[in-house]
C-alpha cells in the first residue's frame, strides 16, 4: 500500500509535539457537568444532586450562562441539543435561529450588489429569530422531570443579586469593549461607566432577571410574547432591523433523528442539518477509517497528511451542499456512505497535498469564535450535549432595551453572496442562501460516541467553522491514540475549510520536523494567534476507552484549558 510505503520514510522524523502533561480528568460517581462557566458547572451539579436528570441540568446550565457567560449563553440565540437516554432513545433537538419573514438573498448587499461590511454582523440588521427559550422549554416539556421555576430560579438569583468577576471572565469582555460601546442598551450593562469592567466588580442584569422570572413564569410565551416579544420587536425597529412579532409567534423548535455513524466499533450520534456537524464529522470519520492512523503515530507526517486532506474534501461538501432541510434536498445518503468516502480516499495523493482552488462540488468525487457547548451526563446515563451560539462573541453586540437580554448576529451564517467568505472565512453556495424563515447553515456538533447502544463519550465545542474539525479531533485521540479525555482535550490542533488553502495550527501543533516534511509535500500552514475552541468532553466509565474505573468513579470530565472561566465537576 503507496500510504505504508510513504509512512516508512516520513514516520521516523515525526515525533509528535513535546507539551506539559495533562491533569488526571475530574473523577466522579454519580454524575458530572463542564460548561463554560464554572457557576453555571455548579448549578447543574446540584441539579443532579436533587434528583433531576441530565436534561434537567441541561436546562438550568442553559438558562446559567445567560446570566454568566454573556459572550456567548445566550437567550438571545439558538443552538443545537443531543441526547442519548438511558433507555436507548436518541434525539436531537433544533432550537437555530431563523431569518425574519421579511430577510431577502441580497439583504446585505448594495445596488452594485457588493457585501456592505458589517451590515450581517453588528446592529439590529443583522439579528436573527432566536431559537434558545424554545429549545430549552422543548427538551424540558418532553424529556424533564422537575419543575421549570426550579430550574431558572438560580439564574435569577445570579442576575438580580450579580456575581464577583473573575479574570477570566473581565478578559472574554475586554475583547469586545468596542462593539460594546455601541449600543447605549448593552454598555449600559457589560461597561463600567464606559469603560471594562476589573475583577472583583460584580456584575448585575436586573432586566434579564425580570425576563427569566416571565420564562420561570410563562414559559417560552413569557420571551415570545408580553412585554419582552414587545420589547425585542420595538428595539429591532429602532435599530433597523426586520424582526416583527409575526417572527417571534411563528417560531419553534424542531426535533429531528440525530445523524450516526461507525468508526472502529464505536457509534458516533451527531447534529443533522441545519447542522453541517453530524455529517461532516461522520464524513471525516468515514475517510480516515481507511487509514492506519494509529500505525502511522501520533502526528507523524503521514497521519498529518491524511488528516487535512479528509477535513479539505469534506468542507467542499459542507460548504456546498448543505443547508436548512425544510429548503434544501440534503445528500445526506451519499455523504454517509462508506463508498463515498472510499472515492474521496481514492483521490487523496499520499504524497502531495490537494490545491483547495482545484476541488469543488460538481466535480469528482464531490458530484452533484463563538459559541458554547456543555456536556452531561446522570447517574442513570442519560447523557446530554448542547451547543448553543449568539454567533460571535457577544452576538451582534445590541440588546432589546428593558429586557437584558444580547441579540445573536446569526445572519452572518448564511451565504451573503455566494463566494464571499464570512466571518470564519467560510465560503459557501447557494444551498444556505438567505431565504424567509430559513434557518443558517451551522457548524456546531453536540456529539455523543456510544458502544453496545451505552455513552461513553461526551463532547461538543464552541469555534464556528473550526467546532466540526475539534470534535474529530478529541474523537480520534482517545480512539485511534488511547488518550484520556482530558489529553484528548488538551492537545494542540489543526485545521482545514477547504478555503483558504493554509491548514490552520495552534502552537506546539506540530513538530518543525514534520511540518517541514507536510511543506515539502504542499501544505501551508498559518499559525494562530490564540486558541480558538473549547471543548467540554466527558468520558463514562473508564478515564481512556479501554481502561478501568479509578475507584467508584464512573465519569470522567475535562474542561479545556483554552477556556477562561469553565469547570469540570461531578459529584
Amino acid at each position: 500500500m503507496k500510504y505504508l510505503r510513504i509512512l516508512g520514510l516520513v514516520a521516523p522524523l515525526a515525533f509528535a509535539p513535546s507539551h506539559a502533561a495533562s491533569p488526571a480528568p475530574v473523577a466522579a460517581e454519580h454524575g458530572m457537568v463542564v460548561s463554560a462557566h464554572q457557576l453555571a458547572t455548579r448549578i447543574g451539579v446540584d441539579v443532579l444532586k436533587k434528583g433531576g436528570n441530565a436534561v434537567d441540568a441541561a436546562v438550568a446550565v442553559g438558562y446559567a450562562l445567560a446570566v454568566t457567560y454573556p459572550a456567548a449563553g445566550n437567550l438571545g440565540g439558538g443552538g443545537f441539543m443531543t441526547l442519548q437516554l438511558a433507555d436507548g432513545r436518541k434525539g436531537f433537538i433544533d432550537f437555530r435561529e431563523k431569518a425574519p419573514l421579511a430577510a431577502k438573498p441580497d439583504m446585505y448587499l448594495d445596488r452594485q450588489g457588493n457585501v456592505v461590511a458589517g451590515a450581517s454582523t453588528r446592529g439590529h440588521l443583522a439579528v436573527a429569530v432566536p431559537g434558545t427559550v424554545a429549545g430549552l422549554e422543548l427538551a424540558l416539556a418532553k424529556y424533564g422531570t422537575l419543575k421549570r421555576g426550579e430550574l431558572i430560579a438560580p439564574s435569577i438569583a445570579l442576575a438580580e443579586k450579580g456575581f464577583v468577576l473573575d479574570q477570566g471572565d473581565v478578559d472574554l469582555m475586554q475583547r469586545s469593549t468596542e462593539g460594546l460601546r455601541a449600543d447605549a442598551a448593552t454598555a449600559k450593562i457589560f461597561l463600567d461607566r464606559g469603560q471594562p469592567f476589573r475583577a472583583g466588580a460584580r456584575l448585575v442584569q436586573k432586566d434579564l432577571a425580570e425576563t427569566l422570572k416571565a420564562i420561570a413564569r410563562d414559559g417560552a410565551r413569557g420571551f415570545y410574547q408580553g412585554r419582552v416579544g414587545a420589547a425585542l420587536v420595538a428595539a429591532s425597529r429602532a435599530g433597523g432591523g426586520i424582526i416583527t412579532q409575526a417572527d417571534l409567534d411563528q417560531y419553534q423548535a424542531r426535533e429531528f433523528a440525530p445523524i450516526e455513524c461507525d468508526y472502529r466499533g464505536y457509534r458516533v450520534i451527531s447534529a443533522p442539518p441545519p447542522s453541517s456537524g453530524g455529517v461532516i464529522l461522520c464524513e471525516m470519520l468515514n475517510i480516515l477509517e481507511g487509514y492506519p492512523v494509529r500505525e502511522a503515530g501520533f502526528r507523524s507526517a503521514q497521519a498529518v497528511h491524511v488528516q487535512v486532506e479528509a477535513m479539505r474534501h469534506a468542507y467542499v461538501d459542507r460548504n456546498s451542499l448543505l443547508g436548512d432541510p425544510a429548503f434544501v434536498k440534503n445528500p445526506l445518503e451519499r455523504l454517509l456512505d462508506k463508498a463515498y468516502a472510499a472515492k474521496i480516499r481514492a483521490a487523496i495523493d499520499p504524497e502531495k497535498a490537494a490545491v483547495s482552488s482545484q476541488l469543488r462540488a460538481g466535480t469528482a468525487p464531490h458530484e452533484g469564535t463563538n459559541t458554547t457547548h456543555y456536556s452531561i451526563v446522570d447517574k442513570d446515563g442519560n447523557a446530554v450535549a448542547v451547543t448553543y451560539t449568539l454567533n460571535e462573541w457577544f452576538g451582534a453586540n445590541v440588546t432589546a432595551e428593558g429586557t437584558g437580554v444580547l441579540l445573536n448576529n446569526e445572519m452572518d451564517d448564511f451565504s451573503i453572496k455566494p463566494g464571499v467568505a464570512n466571518t470564519y472565512g467560510l465560503v459557501q453556495g447557494e444551498a444556505n442562501a438567505i431565504a424567509p424563515g430559513k434557518r443558517p447553515l451551522s457548524s456546531m456538533s453536540p456529539t455523543i460516541v456510544t458502544r453496545q447502544g451505552k455513552p461513553v463519550l461526551v463532547l461538543g465545542s464552541p469555534g464556528g467553522s473550526r467546532i466540526i474539525t475539534a470534535v474529530l479531533h478529541t474523537i480520534l485521540n482517545v480512539v485511534d491514540y488511547d488518550m484520556d479525555v482530558q489529553e484528548a482535550v488538551d492537545t494542540p490542533r489543526f485545521h482545514q475549510q477547504w478555503q483558504p488553502q493554509e491548514t490552520s495550527l495552534e502552537k506546539f501543533a506540530l513538530s518543525p520536523d514534520t511540518r517541514g516534511i507536510l511543506e515539502r509535500m504542499g501544505h501551508r500552514f498559518h499559525v494562530l494567534s490564540r486558541p480558538v475552541n473549547h471543548v467540554a468532553a466527558i468520558m463514562v466509565g473508564a478515564p481512556t476507552l479501554k481502561g478501568k474505573p479509578v475507584g467508584s468513579n464512573r465519569y470522567y470530565g475535562a474542561n479545556d484549558p483554552r477556556g477562561l472561566t469553565g469547570l469540570a465537576l461531578g459529584y
